[in-house]
């Protein structure tokens, strides 16, 4: 398999594993991971304050539905493009822009560094849209 198709299929195990199985995902960071959220004024540093931003996000959303928009992967690097609608359920989405019970599309795009077949960073950018 050539770095870019394990690249791929690298991020493509974390945006399915991620809402389902947030321990499935760490596995796939390296052990320096950083995961930066600006639009939210979010920057995590290590696996375990990452783990714990997911368990509060995903605990916090329902209805949850991806529409995948595309995705292009270079030798050390993975875009990924996508919709999301989901319904805010409870408080544990940090800074989030919309009130508990909204139900909202996001445009998602992820933008990943990836090193050794891990992903070293994660950018997140985020447009949220009231529904």
């Amino acid at each position: 398999m050539s770095n870019i198709a394990h690249n791929l299929d690298v991020v493509d195990r974390h945006i399915r594993g991620e809402a389902q199985d947030v321990d499935s995902v760490l596995g796939l960071y390296t052990d320096d991971i950083v995961m930066s959220i600006p639009g939210r004024g979010i920057e995590l540093h290590g696996k375990a304050p990452i783990r714990a931003m997911y368990l509060r996000l995903f605990g916090a959303m329902r209805d949850i539905e991806l529409q995948p928009l595309d995705r292009f992967a270079t030798e050390d690097r993975v875009v990924d493009d996508m919709r999301v609608r989901l319904t805010i359920a409870s408080e544990g989405i940090d800074n989030c822009p919309l009130p508990v019970g909204s139900r909202a599309e996001l445009r998602l795009v992820h933008h990943f560094q990836m090193r050794d077949g891990l992903i070293a960073r994660e950018e997140v950018f985020e447009v949220w849209t009231p529904l």
